[in-house]
């Protein structure tokens, strides 16, 4: 099976994977008796939250679904406040997030008594990216990105970022107010966590984004690594200067630390009664861990550390016993 493209096909797989949902049964989701690799499984593991994680996720569900093909796993993108608001409301059993949960969600999950286990699952260098068609500038400032993405600004041309830039209109493109990774750029870049200017184009799809950007000379937009390296061949990522002189996102970089202020850690978040109840929330959990170097290499992530792979493994293990 070619699995080459899969940043692409998480569109196609969460598809599939919802229409199959959609005529499973509720007593599908009790799963068949197996554990992972040891058994027949069964039933509909549900995810939802970040658009970055997403095609992580998709990939764990396409390796996964050669050896239980009869396990229907979506991954929806409602972005990673939309999908702790669906944890929370118990109508998921695994959250996809570029960042971690914050303090509300917590009290939301809390008063509906949902337990979880959050799992850190990657790196991600979170990548600020332009036209092909720019040829004017490669690198940009921490300081110069404020000066475009702050509250109230009225920076509309390039020349205004930098007066050696050409007066080509600048058209933003971005996550949307529940995307987590809107939350991570404008802590690190903004100074504050939900602070941005308003006037741009917003969506949780970066595929739409990617085609924005695409399609504009003068579009500047930013999201995950993954989607970027899936569309290199329309898009340019732009250097950023955090401090210590410009740098390039990469999957060294982002691990090295050297990629600053935009490198920053991708999670899953686990209901813990799916994953001692559902034996096939289980089973998918305890596959995503055990495989996760290949599911991240197949879906073009940063990998983690060896620390954060002992974390991972550890922290399914405790998760199990409830």
């Amino acid at each position: 099976m070619n699995r080459n493209v899969l940043p692409k096909r998480v569109v196609a797989a969460t598809a599939l994977a919802a229409l199959a949902l959609a005529g499973c049964s509720k007593n599908s989701d009790a799963g068949g008796s197996g554990a992972n690799g040891g058994g027949k499984l069964s039933g509909s593991v549900v995810s939802d939250g970040s658009s970055t994680v997403a095609p992580l996720t998709a990939a764990a569900q396409s390796i996964f679904n050669e050896q239980q093909a009869d396990v229907k796993v979506t991954v929806g993108t409602s972005g990673t406040g939309g999908g702790f608001e669906k944890f929370c409301k118990k109508e998921t059993d695994i959250s996809n997030a570029s960042r971690p949960i914050k303090d509300k969600e917590k009290a939301a999950c809390d008063a509906a008594g949902v337990k979880y286990t959050e799992l850190q699952v990657a790196n991600d260098a979170l990548t600020v990216v332009v036209s092909k068609e720019n040829n004017w500038v490669d690198c940009l400032t921490a300081d110069q990105l404020k000066k475009i993405w702050e509250p109230g600004s009225k920076v509309n041309s390039w020349n205004q970022v930098d007066p050696k830039f050409p007066a080509e209109p600048l058209k933003l493109f971005g996550p949307g107010t529940d995307s987590g990774t809107f939350d991570y750029f404008t802590a690190e870049i903004n100074g504050e966590e939900g602070k941005s200017r308003t006037d741009y184009t917003p969506s949780e799809n970066d595929n739409l984004l990617v085609q924005g950007v695409a399609g504009t000379k003068g579009g500047l937009g930013y999201f995950g690594f993954s989607y970027f390296e899936e569309n290199a061949d329309k898009l340019k990522a732009l250097k950023i200067d955090g401090g210590d002189g410009c740098v390039a996102p990469s999957l060294d970089t982002a691990s090295n630390g050297s990629y600053k202020p935009l490198a920053r850690p991708l999670f899953v978040y686990v209901n813990n009664k799916s994953l001692t109840d559902k034996p096939q929330v289980k089973g998918f959990v305890e596959f995503y861990a055990q495989n996760i170097d290949e599911i991240i290499k197949e879906a073009k992530f940063v990998p983690l550390n060896a620390e954060q792979k002992t974390k991972l493994t550890s922290a399914v293990e405790t998760a199990k016993q409830g």
